[in-house]
């Protein structure tokens, strides 16, 4: 395999999870009875462009499907996010009726339709047919394809180019980065910006964050590597900000290569602190093996502890990176009998590799489990505020990552 970006050779491993289905593959009571699909799930690393990407197996069109069932608007403190952002970027930009806005992946209306209320114009990209409706039942206009350099040609040929692109978890998403990235230079406006957000592969490392991994993402990105994408492109990173949210992600301003704002202390300071941390050396990549395995035998050891003891355990959060934790340690309902989760196009289904049934969140209170193990660790405060009244009757709270914690 050679790398996404510049085509170098991929000799450098970096993180083996073994074989899984994909984490959003969620399934029916009729889907137990039949083969389920599993793909390896390996990183590796580019020692030109420093790029960590999956190896290739699964193609996109069979990862998103028509029923893909993340909706965006399941988080609270994730749609808090998304408001925040568009009354900030609306007056850093100068936002109004004149402009227009393209989101790439606007899942289903979660951020979009914050510029809706406020009457600028915008369109979302969205290939997934029920986040799609979803986002079109609030009003938001929506293209169903994916985006690539031909979907960013055809919007500016029909006048819809953009002065603001912004994209929230999505350039991880796609295959063909360099291909995604000349789209948004097509349908960029002279003087329009692009914001990308995305988890920083730093505070993956540095967390243990393994559990990020799945073959929906096929890339994993430091300033260093998306900078170097944009320029490919005849685009610039010429601002860059420090998030919390997925663990630690980075939100980078992009413009065309010839825009005359300046590029920010902040991306001359960010490039010298990866740099100093160790992100274009292969040692650093070669440790992290032996992390991600204590991480998950730890979790492992808890769950049969808490067997032997005749405690009983349940899960909240039927998230992505919770498969990837459960399959890499081969938990069964024998161990966690069944996980709660507030999206209803979960509920009643099944996680994929594990089979553990997912339930509405009424019955973990109902039940009142001796823990609950929260799977998306990134919104743990967050659930622990809404299962507030289990903690008062005994309740132990659980989170595996960066390290098995209970509180």
């Amino acid at each position: 395999m050679n790398c996404r970006h510049c085509g170098s050779a991929l000799r450098c491993d970096f993180l083996d999870l073994g074989f899984a289905p994909p984490s959003n593959a969620y399934l029916t009571a009729e889907d137990l009875s039949k083969p389920e699909l599993y793909f390896p799930l390996r990183l590796k690393v580019c020692e030109e462009c420093w790029l960590v990407q999956t190896e290739d197996y699964a193609s996109a069109e069979s990862l998103f499907s028509a029923d893909y069932a993340y909706f965006s608007s399941a988080s609270k403190g994730w749609l808090a996010h998304a408001a925040r952002y568009v009354e900030t970027i609306t007056r850093r930009l100068g936002l109004d009726r004149k402009s227009m806005v393209v989101e790439i992946a606007s899942n289903d209306g979660y951020l979009l339709k914050n510029f809706v209320a406020a009457g600028i114009p915008c369109l979302g990209i969205e290939p997934t047919a029920s986040t799609a409706e979803a986002a079109e039942a609030l009003g938001i206009p929506v293209r169903r394809e994916f985006f690539g350099e031909a979907l960013g040609k055809a919007l500016a040929e029909e006048g819809k180019s953009a002065d603001l692109i912004l994209g929230n978890n999505v350039y991880a998403h796609v295959p063909d980065i360099n291909d995604f990235t000349r789209g948004m230079k097509a349908a960029l406006k002279p003087g329009g910006t692009i914001t990308l957000e995305f988890p920083h592969v730093m505070r993956l490392i540095e967390e243990n964050q393994f559990d990020t991994v799945y073959h929906e993402h096929f890339s994993y990105l430091s300033l260093y590597t998306a900078r170097k994408i944009f320029g490919s492109a005849g685009l610039r990173v010429f601002d860059v900000e420090e998030l919390p949210t997925h663990g630690g992600s980075l939100r980078v301003y992009g413009c065309h290569a010839d825009d005359p704002r300046e590029t920010t202390d902040a991306v001359t300071t960010l490039l010298a602190e990866e740099e100093r941390r160790g992100l274009r050396t292969s040692a650093l990549y070669a440790q992290f093996q032996a992390r991600a395995e204590q991480v998950k035998n730890d979790a492992l050891a808890f769950l049969l502890e808490a067997k032997r003891e005749g405690k009983t355990v349940a899960a909240y959060g039927a998230a992505a990176k919770g498969n990837t934790l459960l399959n890499f340690a081969g938990v069964k309902p024998d161990l966690l009998p069944f996980v709660c989760d507030a999206a209803a196009a979960k509920q009643n289904k099944f996680m994929p590799g594990s089979h553990i049934p997912i339930l509405h969140p009424d019955t973990i209170v109902e039940r009142r489990p001796d823990y609950v193990m929260i799977l998306p660790w990134n919104i743990a405060a967050e659930v622990r505020q809404q299962l507030a009244s289990l903690a008062e009757q005994g309740t132990r709270f659980v989170t595996a990552v960066p390290r098995l914690q209970i509180a």
